[in-house]
């Protein structure tokens, strides 16, 4: 470090990577290009509202704290928010939506005593990674104002980057206020800065709507800053800075979560076999040499352990999947527990509250409800199992039915260590089968079984010879 550099280090008491920073999040606008009743920030990007991602991408930056500017559908925004974020976000409301500038008047006070760096993003523009700010931090050094640039070839409707005859930024503006020579610039603002705290004070102060639009706008700080002290100014991928402004454009993004998620997945040891019919959500965890197959989706907290294999058409919404399991082709899955080493499918649908131990399995047109398989049992085909309790080594046979719901209330089938549920039984809740004892098949329980004990309810089989002829005649002269 020169000798130069260490005294402007001292003066400021921290470098740039090290010193607090707030951020605020601006996320007040209606987005009627959406044509939703839900704000437009609270659409999901891979599973997360869309205001989560620059908010995450803020404190991965190291923000001290955040500041959401609400406006329209505020309680829904800041309830998704604060569901998300339990400490370290607040919110300011911009009660009328008059521009940029007149959006970081109403965070102002949220931001009152802090006197560090302000970086300025949006609620909108959920592709912006973090290493964007903390580049963005950097090139502020002891400037008043720091911005991201980026280049596109139509800069329709974004202000433009305007530079004197040696390259540096003097100012910004906006497209509706362009001459046709700065309609020209290729170098666009995509609106996101950092800021002195007490310049962005006296700036917002001095901010005046002699526009077009007659707003504020946040733009004109960096004219003042190139006047009082320069702007440093970091070139970004556009790709990463786009704002969400219909449903096209959050397909797009959407698109490009997904992508960025499974291929840092796959670069961490995940197999994923068709990355275009593959989608994870941001809140998902894959083990490393776990296989994700053609067509899974994993939803909201779902947490795929080590060598797990996750098979063609699989959907799993806050799953947890343990090491070495094997989810065959077409398993649905919401709020279930699946053991290490446990099969499910084809076909299998496990609804909330669901859990296999370890090499338990669940088969073909299986429904699961509420219901625990212990240790090694198996429920292999077309059978319900609603608010059980099975123990370890049971086997439950095909068209086996839990009987749960009495019509107003539901209550709990009992299966203890070792039992054999015979094909196309149906046990009666409240009801407990005890352990090692034996249903016959087609038996309906009604009673309680002790362990070691055969039940069977069946009616006796009667043969009647030569009938099958007559019944046939009768049946065919009434058709």
């Amino acid at each position: 470090m020169s000798e130069q550099e260490s005294d402007q280090t001292s003066r400021r008491g921290k470098t740039m990577s090290e010193s607090d920073f707030e951020a605020v999040v601006l996320a007040a606008g209606q987005g009627t290009r959406m044509k939703s009743a839900l704000p437009k920030v609270l659409h999901a990007i891979a599973g997360r509202p869309m205001v989560a991602w620059p908010i995450e991408a803020a404190r991965q930056a190291g923000a001290k704290g955040v500041v959401v500017v609400v406006g329209h559908g505020r309680e829904a925004v800041m309830e998704a928010v604060d569901a998300r974020f339990e400490t370290g976000v607040r919110s300011a409301v911009q009660e009328e939506q008059n521009g940029t500038g007149h959006a970081l008047r109403c965070a102002l006070p949220a931001l009152e005593g802090f006197e560090g760096t302000v970086v300025i993003i949006y609620g909108d523009v959920p592709l912006m990674p973090a290493s964007a700010l903390t580049a963005l931090l950097a090139a502020r050094g002891s400037r008043p104002l720091a911005l991201v640039t980026a280049r596109i070839d139509d800069a329709t409707g974004y202000g433009r980057i305007l530079r004197d005859d040696e390259g540096r930024v003097v100012g910004i503006r906006e497209h509706r206020d362009c001459s046709d020579s700065e309609l020209a610039i290729d170098e666009m603002n995509p609106g996101i800065y950092a800021v002195d705290a007490a310049f962005l004070r006296a700036g917002l102060s001095r901010l005046e709507a002699d526009n077009d639009q007659g707003e504020l706008y946040l733009t004109d700080l960096v004219a003042m800053a190139a006047e009082e002290g320069g702007v440093g100014d970091v070139s970004w991928d556009i790709a990463d800075l786009v704002g969400i402004n219909d449903r096209w454009q959050l397909a797009m993004a959407d698109d490009a979560m997904r992508t960025r998620i499974l291929e840092g997945l796959a670069r961490s040891g995940v197999t994923v076999r068709d990355p275009r019919s593959t989608w994870v959500g941001g809140d998902c965890e894959v083990g490393p040499d776990a296989t994700l197959e053609s067509g899974v989706v994993l939803r909201g907290k779902t947490v795929v352990g080590e060598g797990a294999r996750i098979d063609v058409g699989c959907v799993l919404t806050d799953v947890t999947v343990a090491a070495g399991a094997w989810l065959k082709p077409y398993t649905v899955a919401t709020e279930s527990v699946i053991g290490e080493g446990a099969q499910t499918g084809p076909f299998s649908h496990l609804r909330p509250a669901s859990v296999l131990g370890p090499d338990a399995r669940v088969g073909n047109f299986v429904e699961m409800k509420k219901t625990t398989l212990g240790r090694g049992s198996k429920a292999n085909h077309l059978a319900y199992l609603g608010d059980g309790v099975v123990g370890e080594g049971v086997n439950i046979g095909a068209g086996t039915i839990f009987c749960n719901y009495d019509g107003f209330r539901k209550h709990v089938t009992t299966l203890e260590d070792g039992a054999f549920i015979g094909s196309d039984s149906q046990l009666i809740a409240p009801v407990t089968v005890g352990a090692g004892a034996y249903v016959a098949t087609g038996t309906t329980v009604t009673r309680d079984v002790p362990a070691d004990a055969l039940a069977v309810s069946r009616p006796r089989q009667k043969n009647k010879e030569g009938y099958a002829s007559r019944l046939k005649a009768r049946l065919k002269a009434r058709s």
